[in-house]
């Protein structure tokens, strides 16, 4: 027997940027946890501005005030933070200017309250992992512990179970595993796949060119019996 227990629940109000961790969080209507990836950066294209494609955000530090809607922010290992910080609602043009002259291109900051800008659109709920997961990866790959959070950016962390415990909460093709978490039933509907932002050190953007490989190999050795591995075209 396992006791499954939340330990840790964070959200990424601005897409890309730095998390910021709750007690508590809200579930909207879309699925989507209220302020997460509420707000997004975009180019002048309508592309959006992330990890994938743009390594520069991984060097911006970020720091929301969600009562006061104030976003604090600055560039490089040790932040200084300017004073006063921006209002999402009075700054929002100083705020663009501010990310167009650090990336070097035009930047619009776009707001989408009710579901946010996730990258699965269909199922906009939050992602899940478990802390041993998270453990077994620092160790897999000798990195601090926190580091490994900052690579996978997940929204709710679950303490209390074996390593890939979260394989659990998704079965075949078009059924969805229900579960609970305090009052909220949730569906388990697929293991989410991930970009390149984990191999990449979260502070510096700098990418380990090996990790993909070696995570991948690791992943098929210690893939448990409880995970369904047809549901994965990658590991």
């Amino acid at each position: 027997m396992v006791t499954a227990r939340v330990s840790r629940i964070q959200i990424f109000p601005i897409k890309a940027l730095d998390a910021t961790t709750l007690e508590q969080a809200r579930i909207l209507s879309s699925g989507a946890l209220e302020f997460d990836r509420t707000w997004a950066m975009f180019d002048a294209n309508g592309k959006p501005i992330n990890g994938k494609r743009h390594a520069a955000v991984h060097r911006l530090r970020s720091v929301i005030d969600l009562a006061n809607r104030k976003l604090s922010i600055c560039a490089g290992r040790d932040p200084s933070f300017p004073d006063p910080a921006f209002s999402f609602d009075g700054d929002r043009e100083k705020i663009e200017q501010w990310l167009g002259e650090y990336f070097g291109f035009q930047i619009e900051l776009r707001e989408n309250p009710e579901a946010g800008f996730p990258e699965d659109t269909v199922s906009p709920g939050p992602t899940i992992i478990s802390v041993a997961t998270l453990q077994e990866i620092a160790r897999w790959f000798s990195l601090p512990f926190e580091q490994v959070r900052a690579r996978f950016r997940t929204n709710i962390e679950i303490d209390g179970v074996p390593a890939f415990w979260e394989d659990r909460l998704f079965g075949a093709t078009d059924t969805v595993v229900r579960f609970a978490i305090a009052d909220a039933v949730f569906e388990g509907i697929n293991p989410c796949q991930r970009c390149v932002v984990p191999s990449r050190d979260p502070l510096s953007g700098a990418e380990d060119k090996t990790f993909v490989r070696r995570f991948t190999e690791l992943r098929k050795q210690s893939l448990p019996p409880w995970s369904d591995r047809f549901r994965r075209n990658h590991f």
